[in-house]
């Protein structure tokens, strides 16, 4: 495994780097209460998601409940679909919730083409691999992968409706 130090956040999209960053820049146990500031931060589900369990899919290798979905919407000038992701994680899971916090706040409203562009070891970025436990840097790894599955699957059906 390459040292955090070796690593960089050039591949990154540019709010992502600027998270992997501040975490970077942080001793441990200061990394371990920004995750912290992400867990309450985590928004919660809207209304139109809140009652319809069915369109969120469980990330069950997350030792806590996490539930997410993505939306492709376009953007301002209509041109390209960005995604939207929405995360649902009970507030006495606050590593899992800061996790999500992370990826929404570094991936939300970006292009299908940057998130799949994101690299799968990204967690690993974050330098938390000591301060918590293997089990748990494998939920968030899941949770990058299981956006990306859902993003790149999405992507695929919508080009297939747009073609003539």
């Amino acid at each position: 495994m390459r040292k955090l130090e070796e690593m960089t956040t050039h591949a990154l999209p540019a709010a992502l780097a600027e998270i992997v960053d501040d975490f970077q820049a942080l001793t441990e146990p200061e990394r371990l209460q920004l995750l912290l500031e992400f867990s309450r931060e985590l928004p919660e589900l809207p209304d139109r998601l809140k009652n319809h369990p069915e369109l969120l899919e469980q990330v069950v290798e997350c030792q806590s409940p996490l539930f997410l979905t993505i939306e492709m919407e376009k953007d301002e000038a209509g041109a390209a679909d960005t995604v939207r992701l929405f995360f649902k994680a009970p507030p006495e899971a606050p590593t899992t919730r800061g996790f999500a916090g992370v990826l929404l706040e570094g991936l939300d409203g970006l292009t299908a083409e940057e998130i799949l562009a994101v690299p799968d070891d990204m967690p690993e970025l974050l330098g938390l691999t000591r301060a918590i436990t293997p089990l748990r840097m494998r939920g968030m790894t899941a949770m990058l992968g299981r956006i990306k599955r859902k993003v790149a699957a999405n992507a695929r059906l919508r080009s297939k409706t747009a073609a003539p």
